[in-house]
């Protein structure tokens, strides 16, 4: 294989609990290729456009370092919330980033990310064949949202789910301590916008939820109302999950009842309060004291319950894209095949960026039941294998130890 040049990586978007993992991976490979330097972009793309780079020789100095990295949440080299402009009329920007990877003899660049961070691999790929560039650019899968097309899961979604359910085990045991003696209602908020996979990762406890909501099915207020009632006949204690994504049937997120809807830096509706929301409807409207927990960014840092198989898989994306990138392949993005979920045996391959940036990947209606309040042994069966195995944290002085930058 011959080495042209140096390579860099970037981390953009949410942080997941495995995303450095990933960047082990990529580091890893390209060091084993013989890459002289092998940068990351502090900040994403956007802290590229700033020339705000990093040796990564100089912060994983041996395979401690490494394995260190491999248990530290969030995204090590820093993320980014930025999306490029489209090509036309914004090639002054492209020309910027493409000036800057000459400048520092980048000929391999790796992104690890979700839908936008994809799109970011697609334009810049485009970019370099429209223009008779040199430089090859891979995708690496990431998000707890588990919505990118094509690969069979994402990396990060196993570790969120992983949580997910051990979280929720703990605290319907908690909801449950007062018996037939106190009547009341637990609102889980999950994190999801359009897609429920990781609302629908509430199943997988051996303490399930009373009732599941997904963002992919209408929300009925009125049934909602009356299912919680039924179920208080029968229990005092009901603990329901949902999306924070959830919709009317007119399409209205149920978070924005009431309240001004707030964009973020890509456009899109900001979620947050449709588990006080509902409580305060349950409350209002049928008398039971209900009340409302937010798993927020809990879901996607908690790397002292990381699943050791989202771990391995997230090092494996990285090490391939890296791998690929070093053979020139170029505007694809890395993707994991299951052949077999008893046992679990999984591959990975390369597919069209093209066919993957801004395409989002719902849960299959046929795997959400019980007239839209449940999911079913399916899903199941599809994710139980991603939450499989445990990493053991490096404690010091009772805490996790993590790894940190230098510079």
């Amino acid at each position: 294989m011959a080495i042209k040049g140096n390579l860099i990586i970037g981390q953009s978007g949410g942080p997941t609990a495995v995303i450095n993992s990933s960047l082990a991976g990529a580091f890893e490979a390209a060091k084993a290729a013989g890459v002289k330097k092998i940068y990351g972009m502090h900040y994403g793309i956007e802290g590229f456009l700033n020339e705000n780079i990093i040796d990564l020789k100089k912060e994983l100095k041996d395979s401690a370092d490494v394995s260190l990295l491999r248990r530290t949440p969030s995204a090590f080299l820093g993320s980014c919330r930025y999306k490029l402009p489209k090509i036309e009329g914004n090639e002054e920007v492209y020309e910027k980033i493409f000036s800057i990877m000459e400048k520092y003899d980048i000929q391999y660049f790796l992104y690890n990310g979700g839908n936008d961070s994809m799109d970011t691999v697609k334009m810049l790929s485009d970019y370099a064949e429209q223009h008779g560039k040199t430089q090859k650019f891979m995708g690496i899968p990431k998000t707890i949202d588990n919505d990118l097309p094509i690969t069979d899961h994402c990396p990060g979604f196993g570790s969120a789910a992983k949580y997910i359910a051990t979280t929720l085990k703990e605290v319907i045991a908690d909801a449950e301590c007062y018996g037939p003696y106190r009547t009341s209602a637990l609102i889980v908020e999950i994190m999801g916008r359009h897609a429920g996979w990781l609302t629908a990762a509430a199943a997988l406890g051996g303490n399930k939820p009373d009732l599941i909501y997904l963002p992919e099915v209408s929300f009925d207020p009125k049934d909602f109302v009356k299912r919680v009632k039924e179920i208080t006949k029968k229990k005092s204690s009901v603990v329901i999950a949902v999306s924070e994504g959830i919709k009317l049937a007119n399409g209205e997120f149920v978070s924005a009842q009431g309240a001004d809807a707030k964009k973020d830096a890509f456009g899109h509706t900001q979620l947050s309060g449709v588990g006080d929301y509902l409580a305060n409807m349950l409350t209002a409207e049928a008398g039971i004291k209900a009340r409302a927990i937010e798993f927020s960014t809990m879901q996607r840092c908690a790397t002292h319950v990381v699943s050791k198989t989202d771990s391995d898989e997230a090092y494996n994306a990285g090490y391939m894209a890296a791998q690929k990138a070093l053979e020139g392949c170029t505007g694809e993005m890395v993707v994991i095949k299951v052949e077999s979920r008893a046992p679990y045996v999984t591959s990975y391959s390369t597919f069209d960026i093209h066919e993957v940036a801004n395409v989002e990947r719902t849960v299959p209606l046929e795997w959400i039941t019980n007239d839209g309040t449940y999911v079913s042994d399916e899903f199941i069966e599809y994710a139980q294998p991603l939450i499989e195995g445990e990493i053991d944290a490096y404690y010091s002085k009772g805490v996790p130890q993590h790894l940190t930058l230098s510079e």
